[in-house]
Formats: structure tokens, sequence, C-alpha cells
């Protein structure tokens, strides 16, 4: 899978993602630090990449936009080192893994896994 991490997020967890054959970039790497997140959601859908952050506005965006990519990753995790976060994304693979590849917004907190299909009816 292909990865866009958020400016929140360290590049070490894209490095601790890459040995299971993701492939990653950061919005600090590639021009879009400072832009808005619609932009890093538009450059995310251009190449084929989910987002990874913890920036809950991005579900929020794709709720209302009626779009079925690219899918998002939410992580709200208490500890927020990075070998927590990626422990948890590990635990959590098998049951987002086929979510995120089909279009989703995955929330992953300390005790539960929320996942959202997209699109995301305007009704719910």
């Amino acid at each position: 899978m292909k990865f866009l991490l958020n400016m929140n997020l360290p590049r070490a967890l894209g490095r601790m993602l890459a040995p299971a054959g993701h492939e990653w970039r950061h919005a600090g790497d590639i021009g879009v630090a400072r832009a808005s997140d619609a932009s890093i959601l538009a450059e995310a859908k251009s190449r084929k990449e989910c987002v990874i952050t913890h920036d809950l506005d991005y579900g929020q965006l794709l709720a209302f936009s009626g779009d079925s990519a690219p899918s998002v990753l939410i992580l709200r995790v208490r500890c927020a080192d990075t070998r927590s976060m990626h422990e948890r994304m590990t635990s959590a693979w098998g049951p987002i893994e086929e979510a995120l590849t089909s279009g989703a917004v995955v929330v992953i907190e300390e005790a539960a896994t929320r996942i959202r299909r997209l699109p995301i009816a305007k009704d719910q």
C-alpha cells in the first residue's frame, strides 16, 4: 500500500512501514507542508495513496465531498510515540487493509477501530 503521511506524523513511522512492503511519502518532503487539507487529499488521490494523520478534518472533508478516494487512516491514540502508533496500526491491519484499499475512513483509537466506507452517504 502507498501512504502519504501528514505533517503531524513523524517520518520514522513511514520508515517502520517500509519493511512490510509499503511505500510512503511525507507531506514535508514533497512541498505540501503548508498546503490545505483539501490539497493534501487531492495529492494523495492523484498518486493512489492513503493519507495517515491525527487530524479529524480529513474524515469530515471526505464525508461532505462524496468522494470514494483517497482513503484516510486517522490515528487517535493517547501514546503518540512512533513505536506505539506503528504497533497499534499493525494490530489492526487485518480488518483495515481491505477497507483502505477499496476506500474508507479508518479511525484507530486506543481500544477500538472504526471503519466508514467511502463514499459516505450524505444522510448518515
